[in-house]
């Protein structure tokens, strides 16, 4: 690879903006343009629904209807917590207020103009009856004086990683007040900046707010010192472990095999098992929801080659160079946690691959823009031929196709615009509800304890992984007890719970559904060679069983396992609630979006649940 090249992919992976790292349903009756015509989310088994979360800030008034139920039960085991309202933050907006009246101007009277004023009203008006949510978190900020089981990463903190009480307390005065001058005066320990905390209170006026969103999809993260939280700390050592092996290679590795026979020991390990209930290999950091135990661990969304207009993407892939990890040493941990940096760089494959490891979904999550493995999705069913969703409009018609509405315009702008109100969404849920620490944290917390400096922590954690065979292969592998992480700088300045990554993923891939007939079987699918270098006909017994729905729950997995357990730097429960939180939030936004369309249509949509979900804008569909 070019040294240009390089040096650009180094300047991209410092890059802020844009970015995910720093560097760093209700039926709804229309009163509008057809007053015949209703929009509904519905769920199969249940009646309408709309998921909801948070408080409108602008004070909307006391919501009424009731969010339905018959949506997924929560993947991460609720531990006992305590609930609490989310404080009514004060907007900076000198919009915040209502108006004094929602009167249509007298001076208004072209028809579209009403009839758009109208349904406006109407949309506003219904989403606002969506009760806000009570939020529940963990309480481990209030179990540990010390704030040792809460996100204090980019704050300074003393020798042994406990954080100055009073710089946490700038730090929470900005997230209760919600003011921009109080996020200014937040005493930080280095040079790195927190990662857009402000944008979780920002509005969003074709959705439901941010802060209408939560259980079930976000039940408080687990606590800090329970099994589960020492479960999924335990697969992160496994993981960093096996960051060279390539997936295809799990079935013949022997760490792999010692992996799955611990993780599948535990009772509060989450991942798939087989039907004997045991964690297989191949089953290894894989999620579990349907079809994503089928078929090779990438999915054919990742490797099968497609073009963006003319110019061909083979899907090769920058990554990194292997056996090159950071944040072993206590010194360069504690540098981290302080929010400086240590002068290391990522060291980069001038070979371009296929991904096939964990290092190489790692590498890819550390650049990629905020929607580009869905956009990329998107163009890939294309090139396969993959049929519209069966309830688009156009299909059959023999006069006109979608563009605008229902076409290739609409889907492509629609990814981003849905991308968007999920980041905005989760990140009300990391900043202004959960705080969860970040993984590297806890391994820090590990690190004090098994040296003797257990003293220095309010922190106890679970002999699950204390005890552990997964933690002591990592000790006889770098000296340390910390967690290894696959870039010098770790997690970005942002708490870990739910991920950007996987709620953007839950959101992209429920507009994909919406657009595309997610039953089509996936025709001639590939895997990566073990070393990344070519593409190979896949062959195994199920290959005639991926279907898109199944490839796009597994991309969702693959990218944000890649930003997190493979890398180091989320929690599995991160990443299945944020993909919950994520389709949540686009079927809000469909639905919102269904009452502005001229065509009469239905389409179903299959969830990660397997359930039915019905957007519609017709009567009774």
């Amino acid at each position: 690879m070019p040294a240009g090249t390089i040096a650009c992919v180094r300047a991209l992976a410092a890059a802020a903006g844009g970015l995910f790292m720093a560097k760093d349903i209700s039926g709804k009756n229309q009163t509008g343009t057809k007053p015949d015509l209703t929009a509904e989310t519905r769920e199969s088994g249940g009646g309408p629904s709309s998921p909801g979360r948070r408080r409108f800030i602008a004070g909307l008034g006391a919501a009424t209807a009731a969010v339905s139920a018959g949506v997924l039960a929560p993947i991460v085991a609720a531990s006992s917590a305590s609930a609490r309202e989310t404080s009514n933050l004060p907007t900076q907006s000198v919009f915040g207020s209502a108006p004094s009246s929602t009167a249509l101007p007298a001076s208004v009277t072209k028809k579209r103009v009403i009839e758009a004023f109208k349904l406006r009203l109407s949309e506003a008006t219904q989403d606002a009856h969506v009760p806000p949510a009570v939020n529940v978190d963990n309480r481990d900020t209030a179990r540990y004086a010390d704030k040792g089981g809460t996100y204090t990463k980019g704050l300074p903190h003393d020798s042994f990683g406990q954080v100055d009480l009073n710089a946490f307390a700038t730090f929470t005065n900005a997230l209760n007040s919600g003011k921009f001058s109080d996020f200014e005066k937040i005493i930080m320990g280095g040079t790195r900046k927190l990662n857009g905390p402000q944008s979780g209170l920002a509005f969003d006026l074709e959705a439901l707010d941010s802060a209408q969103f939560g259980q079930p999809q976000v039940p408080p993260a687990p606590k800090t010192a329970s099994d589960q939280n020492a479960t999924e700390l335990l697969e992160h050592y496994w993981a960093s472990l096996l960051r060279d092996v390539a997936f295809t290679d799990y079935g013949s590795d022997p760490l792999a095999a010692q992996a799955a026979v611990e993780l599948g020991a535990q009772p509060t390990y989450f991942g798939p098992r087989n039907n004997s209930g045991e964690v297989t290999p191949n089953l290894l950091f894989r999620g579990a929801f349907p079809g994503e135990t089928l078929g090779p661990y990438i999915s054919q969304f990742f490797i099968t080659p497609t073009e963006l207009g003319a110019q061909p993407l083979s899907q090769q892939m920058v990554s990194y160079l292997p056996n090159i990890d950071y944040m072993a040493n206590f010194a360069d941990w504690l540098t981290v946690q302080n929010g400086d940096v240590t002068g290391l760089q990522d060291q980069i494959d001038p070979q371009l691959r296929y991904q096939r490891n964990g290092r190489d979904l790692a590498a890819f999550t550390h650049l990629d823009v905020l929607y580009q493995a869905y956009f990329t999705a998107f163009l890939v069913l294309n090139t396969i031929g993959a049929p519209p969703n069966p309830g688009n409009p156009y299909v059959g018609s023999t006069t006109e196709n979608g563009f605008g509405t229902f076409g290739g315009p609409d889907l492509a702008g629609t990814l981003g615009e849905v991308a968007t109100k999920a980041l905005n969404a989760v990140w009300y849920q990391k900043w202004f509800v959960h705080l969860r620490p970040r993984p590297e944290a806890i391994g820090g917390i590990v690190h004090l304890i098994k040296t003797g400096h257990g003293n220095k922590t309010n922190v106890t954690l679970s002999p699950v992984i204390l005890n552990s065979q997964g933690l002591q292969e990592s000790f006889n592998k770098y000296g340390t007890w910390l967690l290894s992480q696959a870039f010098p700088e770790g997690s970005p300045l942002h708490p870990a719970y739910p991920t950007g990554h996987g709620t953007v993923a839950g959101a992209c891939i429920t507009a994909l559904k919406f657009f595309f007939d997610g039953n089509f079987v996936i025709p001639n699918p590939l895997e990566p060679s073990n070393d990344g270098l070519s593409q190979l006909p896949y062959t195994g017994p199920d290959a005639g069983q991926l279907t898109v729905n199944g490839e796009l729950n597994k991309l969702g997995h693959n990218v944000s396992f890649g930003h997190g357990i493979h890398a180091g730097i989320h929690w599995r429960s991160d990443t299945d609630t944020s993909l919950l939180l994520g389709e949540a939030v686009a079927l809000s936004f469909l639905r919102d979006r269904a009452r502005t369309c001229n065509e009469p249509f239905t389409v179903d949509l299959t969830k990660f649940n397997g359930r039915t979900a019905t957007i519609s804008n017709q009567v009774n569909p």
